[in-house]
């Protein structure tokens, strides 16, 4: 860092950088903190703009982005009165003070809600009610989740005469997946079909993979043959059109399980199935959803010791939280009870397949739910016959 620019940063006539105020502050001796509290209001874009690189880093990549924007904003707190700078800042804070189990996030987002009603930003203040809910969501407190989306939906919409319809897509959205989380499959469904016809009509495709998956999974589940083959080609053209490879490989992930729950086609499930987890790009985020169907296929070909093997590296990941996921996931447990029942070790059967109805009682009717159950009522009817 030269003298001119030094001689700039002193006369208010250059902005330094976050990395660079920290290398000052560290020649100084001071805590960042006492630089970054003498900044004048009319820099806030500035610092707003490097909090956003931090905060937008890929969640797979994160470290310790989290605090260091905590230390960044903390000392601004007094100033982040007005301006669409000081909301973001705010909610932004308070997001990271959640994400590190920081007590205080709920009146920072509470100040940052204030600051977009006075500007009447529909969107942002939605975004707060939406992180709100969510929080819940990821407790898995599912019923609290949506009486908090509905409530802070309510009073956006009493507030704001006109949302713009992204908002509302994304308003449909999360209304859609709670309700489907606390078993109203009902009201869930007739939204999800209303959002996605809103969509269309609105020209808004900013939601649409998402509304797509939800529609193909549940058609799945509940054998619903015509909607899931219309979702799932309509998911696959956005993923081609989009290059979205998410899209396309949650619809491997659909055929796979249609091949192996309704048609029984195990080896070609499992061709499929050695395929993707073969690809050294598949993510981390799909890879144990691909091992379940695996386990499931190699059970179906009864090849038991490779199903529990493979059953065995599954581990539910921590951004898991839907119902309709974990109960997945738990079924992964009824799958092992039934390979050890097989392989004659029916002790470890029954404490597996019970396991999994004390997971998934709490979920909502669903297969899944009916298959942990059968699991669970055919070992110990098993153990009833040997007693005999």
């Amino acid at each position: 860092m030269t003298k001119g620019m030094l001689s700039l940063i002193e006369n208010n006539k250059a902005r330094p950088s976050i990395e660079s105020l920290t290398y000052i502050a560290e020649r100084l001796d001071v805590d960042i903190s006492v630089l970054l509290g003498a900044i004048p209001s009319y820099h806030f874009g500035e610092v707003l703009e490097e909090v956003e690189l931090l905060y937008n880093i890929d969640f797979d990549r994160k470290t310790d982005e989290y605090k260091k924007i905590i230390s960044i904003v903390e000392p601004l707190l007094d100033k982040l009165n007005q301006g669409y700078e000081s909301a973001r800042l705010l909610e932004i804070h308070s997001r990271c003070l959640y994400h590190e189990g920081m007590d205080g996030w709920q009146e920072v987002s509470d100040k940052a809600a204030q600051l977009y009603d006075q500007m009447n930003l529909a969107s942002r203040r939605a975004e707060i009610g939406l992180f709100r809910a969510m929080v819940k969501f990821s407790d898995r407190d599912y019923e609290t989740a949506l009486d908090t989306l509905l409530r802070e939906r309510a009073e956006i919409e009493s507030k704001y005469p006109y949302i713009d319809p992204m908002t509302q897509v994304d308003l449909d959205f999360h209304e859609v997946i709670l309700h489907f989380a606390v078993g109203d499959s009902e009201t869930a469904t007739t939204l999800m079909e209303n959002a996605i016809e809103f969509s269309k009509k609105h020209r808004i495709f900013y939601r649409i993979d998402d509304l797509y998956r939800i529609a193909a999974g549940h058609a799945l589940m509940f054998n619903h043959e015509e909607k899931r083959v219309y979702y799932t080609e309509k998911m696959r053209q956005y993923g081609e059109f989009a290059d979205d490879k998410g899209s396309l490989l949650f619809c491997e992930l659909i055929n796979i399980e249609y091949l192996i729950s309704m048609n029984h086609d195990y080896k070609g499930a499992l061709e499929l199935i050695d395929f993707h987890l073969k690809d050294s790009s598949l993510s981390a985020f799909y890879e144990p959803f691909f091992l379940l169907e695996k386990g499931w296929a190699l059970f179906g070909l009864k090849q038991y010791e490779e199903a529990l093997h493979c059953l065995n590296k599954i581990h539910i990941p921590k951004y898991v939280h839907h119902p309709f996921d974990l109960s997945l996931f738990y079924v992964a447990d009824s799958h092992k009870a039934r390979c050890y029942m097989e392989l004659g070790n029916l002790d470890k059967a029954l404490e597996l397949a019970e396991l999994a109805v004390k997971n998934i009682v709490p979920m909502p009717d669903t297969p899944y739910r009916d298959y942990c159950f059968e699991t669970y009522e055919l070992i110990k009817g098993k153990m009833s016959e040997g007693k005999m």
